[in-house]
């Protein structure tokens, strides 16, 4: 994409009196509503905003950080919310930037995240474009490109319209079920003098509204069904990353003396050392989590992903003989465009309200300390894997070695690969693990990483992502930002030399077809020459490591990797291991082409 292009020469505006041209409103109006962080890859489009951000602005907040694409920019704000719970924001060069980015913004989206996108078009009037360049970096309606998967979007045509629009993108994309929003501004709108400047933005005439609690009726039925009950099942979904709200899920589900599962596609919602912890989490449903639920007379849902398929996959074809109740917000945003809202569920009762406080109004009722209290599991029924020797490195070993390389550490996990199964290691705090992207793709790992990484900055917390080759050649240049901003981060390839997740999809296909699964890696394999990943990230101002493919050299190259990380610095260790998948896999196999 061009974006240094010479403009026509043609007379330019002077400013009004005050100096203040549309950009900087803008900026201010970023600035008010409390915008810490703009990931930006330059564009043309919106080199008024620029302009405005450095030198109307100053050293005042937002600090922007240079992106290498737009779509690593959307992702470094979605991986520092997944963290912080803050919104950030992405600048996007006109339509040809916002087309990059689309991938990212889906993947907020179907994770429910809130990012705030800011995006350029134009200049709109045709008599103000330059030849060729801007004609084709103007649309007639730019935010179609990504309507049907953010919240809200829109295009302001003054200064004044700007504000109110960045200030209703921030209350929307902040209010559950949050996602992504996407303002666009007019080139010329940016570059123009503004000779009636609008008094600016007071963020508190805009206060983010409180979360919705449930009637006091449904939270009497739903204890009278918990005191009904002999087995009740509590599945933790998207709820919130607050420690105050996992004590209260805590408390909850040992008054009810429930099972609890947990979903490694979202963030960690329960303590999985916990004796309720009724299965080892995972991707996809397995034998022992479908047995707990098939074994359940109650089974509240806590925003759970995928609720009806997840029922599906326990009981089959028979009916679901446990009352079911569904907590969550999340039919507000469905509109038909993407599958991500999932099939329809079943439920005795479905409360339209945020999951936590949901908790909240339970605990805080008068009849929760009436709740016959039964015994909770001393020790959970899942033991932790056991790692077996091995001449090649396996996803258990690497496991037990970034466990013993980070002891004494408290580590979040910021990604995890498909092939790793919920045993391998315990999640005992909301940061310890921070779940999937979304979308369920590929090329998102390496700058969610960067974004969670400067969310966890200061915060002494390890941050560690481990994810596949795949993942890591896509988005690699993301990690250039990570050294640029001074970010420290440990990334770890689990580098199985393949888009292995799709060599057992054609393996699976062969064999219903009666033809050789021998040819299943072709067209899969990332080999010949094998990509030189610790020189990548060498090139990019990191340190690099590897390839370790030798089990007994791992965990002192993970020794040394975590105290660079700890000094300030970001690492990559490239990680030969065996390809595989958890058992958990089997049942429930991605169409993404992850590794």
């Amino acid at each position: 994409m061009s974006k240094d292009y010479p403009r026509r020469d043609v007379p330019v505006p002077s400013p009004s009196e005050s100096g203040c041209w549309g950009s900087d409103v803008i900026a201010d109006a970023i600035r008010d509503v409390g915008i810490r962080y703009l990931f930006v890859n330059p564009g043309a489009s919106f080199r008024g905003l620029h302009d405005s951000l450095v030198n109307h602005l100053g050293n005042q907040q937002p600090q922007m950080l240079l992106v290498l694409h737009e779509e690593h920019g959307v992702a470094m704000a979605h991986g520092y919310a997944k963290v912080t719970g803050d919104l950030c924001g992405a600048i996007v060069h006109s339509n040809v930037g916002l087309m990059h980015a689309s991938m990212a913004i889906f993947n907020a989206w179907a994770d429910r995240t809130p990012v705030l996108v800011l995006g350029a078009t134009g200049p709109v009037d045709a008599a103000k474009r330059r030849p060729w360049i801007d004609w084709i970096h103007t649309a007639q309606d730019q935010g179609a490109l990504v309507r049907h998967f953010v919240k809200w979007d829109a295009q302001p045509a003054s200064p004044k319209a700007a504000q109110e629009a960045i200030a209703r993108a921030v209350l929307m994309s902040n209010t559950a079920p949050q996602g992504p929003t996407y303002v666009c501004f007019d080139a010329a709108l940016q570059e123009a003098p503004v000779n009636d400047r609008p008094p600016r933005l007071d963020r508190t005439r805009y206060p983010q509204p409180a979360g919705g609690r449930p009637l006091a009726r449904d939270v009497r039925q739903v204890l009278e069904w918990v005191r009904a009950a002999r087995r009740p099942v509590v599945l933790m979904g998207r709820v919130s990353r607050n420690t105050a709200d996992w004590e209260q899920r805590v408390r909850l589900v040992e008054s009810w003396g429930a099972l609890v599962l947990t979903d490694l596609k979202l963030g960690a919602a329960f303590p999985t050392s916990h004796g309720a912890h009724g299965a080892a989490p995972g991707f996809f449903l397995s034998p022992q989590a479908a047995g707990t639920l098939r074994q359940a007379d109650l089974i509240v849902s806590l925003d759970w992903l995928d609720l009806a398929g997840t029922l599906g996959q326990a009981f089959g074809d028979a009916a679901c003989h446990a009352r079911v109740v569904h907590v969550s917000l999340d039919q507000y945003v469905h509109n038909g465009w993407s599958m991500d809202h999932q099939a329809l569920p079943q439920t005795d009762l479905t409360l339209l309200c945020d999951p936590d406080a949901f908790v909240a109004s339970v605990v805080e009722h008068p009849d929760f300390s009436q709740v016959d209290k039964r015994p909770s599991p001393s020790e959970r029924p899942y033991p932790r894997s056991q790692i077996a020797k091995s001449d090649t490195i396996s996803i258990a070993q690497l496991a037990a070695d970034v466990e013993a390389a980070a002891a004494g550490l408290d580590m979040s996990l910021i990604r995890l690969p498909l092939g790793w199964s919920g045993d391998l290691c315990d999640f005992d705090h909301p940061l310890d693990y921070l779940g999937y992207d979304g979308g369920g793709g590929i090329g998102s790992g390496p700058g969610m990483a960067v974004g969670a990484a400067l969310g966890l900055k200061d915060s002494g917390r390890l941050p560690v992502a481990i994810i596949g080759d795949g993942d890591y050649l896509m988005g690699v240049s993301a990690l250039w930002t990570a050294a640029n901003a001074r970010i420290p981060l440990l990334i770890i390839v689990a580098n199985n030399r393949s888009f292995f997740n799709d060599e057992l999809h054609q393996e699976r296909v062969a064999r219903d077809r009666s033809r050789p699964i021998e040819n299943r890696w072709i067209g899969q394999r990332i080999d010949d020459p094998a990509p030189d990943l610790a020189g990548l990230a060498r090139a990019q101002g990191l340190t690099g490591f590897g390839p370790v493919s030798e089990p007994a050299e791992l965990v002192g190259v993970l020794r040394n990797a975590v105290e660079l990380v700890r000094a300030g610095g970001s690492v990559v260790v490239d990680v030969h291991v065996t390809p595989g998948y958890s058992p958990a896999m089997s049942s429930g196999m991605t169409r993404s082409h992850d590794d």
